[in-house]
């Protein structure tokens, strides 16, 4: 972004509250700062959410497709144990 570039956006009074108190607990340099940081916190924590539901899934599909192996192998694991 350009330097002499401004942009703006109008918040209610307490949102724009939260972002002041941010920036001063923060240190932020700027009020767009503590928008920023929000933002990537938001994407990474969004990001791993999909990640967590995308490994939920792929353990759920694992579990059912080896309990349907384990059972068809059952009967094998003990073939020719009864015979002397």
């Amino acid at each position: 972004m350009k330097s002499n570039t401004k942009s703006s956006i109008t918040l209610p009074p307490n949102e724009f509250k939260l972002v002041v108190s941010l920036q001063a607990r923060l240190k932020a340099k700027s009020k767009v700062e503590v928008v920023r940081r929000g933002l990537l916190l938001l994407q990474e924590t969004t990001d791993r959410q999909s990640l967590r539901e995308a490994y939920r899934q792929a353990s759920l599909a694992t579990r059912k497709s080896l309990a349907m192996e384990i059972r068809e192998f059952d009967g094998l694991a003990s073939e020719g144990l009864d015979e002397p």
